[in-house]
């Protein structure tokens, strides 16, 4: 359903669903678990919190085990090396795209971290924390806080488990101290592996700061073995103040250089076919600075599933009826919004209210630095009714979407930006969609000693947009989000993340890290029969081709690049074509055909 033309208004509904997004209710139903088996623990099938991996593949495995102890995650490693069984370690949320978690075959084993999720040491003294492998980043910061210590930075969804979050390079934004990728905080890993009989089958690797090891350890993609325990070096727990700034984006090209270098937790939410930019002013301030803040992040909170129903189906009507001027005129609506209610920012520290914008009285927001880096208030409940959910649940009619996400190095990110409003210059309303989510986030990244992690000081740029419910479907403005996306990989040789994008993003990607030979190397001596390995991880790390798979309609999900017509969707008028302003690119363009 669009919005009407004739009067340039709302349906009611759509009003009323932006309300819902302020909405914060007592219950919501929390994510099913990721394995389900037709039998106890046997006979499995492997997804992730959005019900599909990035390529919609349906992962099997034979059976899953859940290890409450290390000593019981060594059992179970060394039964599966001497019977030669392919392993995958999956988490608890799991919350990777790309399908990392998907051992080889049916017969595989699929090893959980749901029960390895312990707090084991806080040293307060020496500013420590030692954790299992399955403790949330939600858990990490409240019992550091509980210590007087802090987490310096981290992910903003709480979501996570540490094992997943190190595996896949997870991090907040910061270009101060270590910077902001979670990894670089780790003191010590404890990491159980395939051995050889005269060592049982399995042994318990322990790393530290002097291994160089540990550099292959922190980014590991799983294909190490299982992460048993992690310590991880801590801060004493500070204050924050939070102020969001919302500016023209003319200049975002030359502030964005800047920004991060001035405040210590800046990001930045951009809107490119609104022009305009908002700028999260976030600093530390003395811890006797009087205030209460909390963050508890808008599209993180529970929303009422009926709400969510009425988003989708208004999005879909407008796809399908390539109704640009209501995306538009709805992305403003929800940008709106989420302004108003300051993202989910709260002065007093209250959570529980029906309308959270009333308790927001003004920046900036002072308080104690485990309440404002993270949230996540959708996974809180016991109540499987499904009244309300988390936004992205596949159990209900709600979000469903491709997340596009890459690092571009500081020194060429300001002539990126640049490219990208010449796009929307030529189509100003190309880039609406994103708005309903909530824009372009940018965030600052440092280069880091882990081999598969960041390798200069750059800008991460995390775009998330629709994505059809038919792979076979093509997207409004599908050509301008491709060139985007190839525009970043090929010509600025952008990074992925490891736990997002479609998988074009990762051919070749191994090339682009100066250490990626040693992580093999390290790799081939953890795990020399490859049981932690598998063809979609041999792909990515250049050990197998066909990540991209050149079939009909490839390229409308990001299976390849299109290079011929049947790649995209000719029936529909989608043909392959260059890219706008980036001519390598190869994208694929909706054509009006004569008759």
């Amino acid at each position: 359903m669009s919005y009407s033309k004739k009067t340039n208004k709302f349906p009611e509904f759509l009003r009323s669903k932006c309300l819902f997004l302020l909405v914060v209710m007592v219950s919501c139903s929390p994510p099913e678990e990721p394995v389900k088996c037709s039998t106890k623990n046997s006979n499995c099938t492997i997804t992730n919190s959005y019900g599909t991996f990035a390529d919609r593949a349906v992962c099997r495995a034979g059976n899953v085990a859940f290890p409450t102890t290390e000593q019981e995650l060594v059992s179970i490693v060394s039964a599966a090396t001497e019977a030669k069984r392919k392993m995958k370690v999956v988490t608890r949320f799991s919350h990777s795209i790309p399908k990392l978690v998907c051992p080889d075959g049916q017969d595989g084993l699929l090893i959980s971290t749901k029960y390895l999720n312990h707090v084991l040491k806080v040293d307060a003294e020496a500013m420590a924390m030692t954790v299992e492998s399955g403790v949330t980043l939600r858990q990490l910061i409240n019992d550091a806080a509980k210590a007087g210590l802090a987490l310096p930075y981290a992910p903003y969804w709480w979501g996570l488990t540490i094992g997943g979050l190190i595996g896949t390079g997870a991090h907040g934004s910061s270009l101060w101290g270590k910077g902001g990728s979670v990894h670089d905080y780790v003191m010590d890993m404890r990491i159980v592996s395939p051995a050889g009989p005269k060592e049982g089958y399995a042994k318990v690797r322990v790393l530290n700061e002097r291994d160089k090891d540990l550099d292959a350890a922190k980014v590991s993609l799983g294909v190490l073995g299982v992460i048993s325990q992690v310590t991880f070096k801590l801060q004493p727990l500070f204050k924050r103040s939070v102020t969001y700034v919302t500016k023209n984006d003319t200049d975002l090209g030359d502030e964005a250089m800047t920004f991060g270098k001035l405040h210590e937790f800046a990001d930045i939410f951009w809107y490119p076919s609104q022009r305009k930019a908002v700028y999260r002013i976030d600093d530390r301030v003395s811890s006797n600075a009087s205030g209460n803040g909390l963050y508890d992040f808008t599209p993180f909170r529970p929303i009422l599933s009926l709400a969510l129903a009425l988003l989708r189906s208004t999005e879909e009507t407008q796809e399908s009826l390539r109704d640009a001027d209501g995306k538009c005129l709805s992305a403003k609506l929800v940008t709106s919004t989420l302004r108003t209610a300051a993202y989910g920012l709260t002065n007093n520290g209250i959570k529980i209210l029906l309308i959270a914008g009333i308790i927001f009285t003004g920046y900036p927001v002072i308080g104690f630095h485990d309440r404002l880096q993270s949230s996540g208030t959708c996974l809180d409940s016991i109540d499987d009714s499904l009244i309300t959910a988390c936004a992205w649940d596949p159990r209900i009619k709600g979000e469903f979407f491709h997340q596009t996400t890459f690092s571009i190095g500081l020194s060429v990110a300001k002539s990126f930006i640049e490219d990208v409003q010449k796009l929307v210059a030529l189509e100003p309303k190309a880039l609406c969609g994103l708005d309903l989510y909530n824009g372009i986030l940018m965030r600052y990244v440092k280069a880091s000693s882990a081999y598969l992690g960041k390798q200069e000081d750059a800008i991460d740029f995390d775009i998330t947009y629709y994505r059809s419910k038919d792979p076979m479907a093509p997207r409004l403005y599908q050509d301008i989000l491709e060139e985007i996306e190839q525009m970043a990989l090929f010509k600025y040789g952008a990074l992925p993340h490891w736990g997002k994008n479609r998988n074009l993003a990762f051919d070749g990607v191994i090339k682009k890290y100066k250490n990626g030979g040693e992580f093999l190397k390290v790799k081939n001596m953890y795990d020399p029969s490859e049981l932690f390995s598998s063809e979609w991880t041999d792909q990515i790390l250049g050990l197998r081709n066909g990540i991209t798979t050149m079939k009909e309609g490839c390229a409308l999900e990001g299976l390849c690049i299109c290079s011929q017509d049947i790649h995209c969707a000719p029936s529909k008028g989608y043909l392959c074509r260059p890219g706008k302003t980036f001519q390598n690119a190869r994208v694929c363009t909706r054509v009006k055909i004569r008759n």
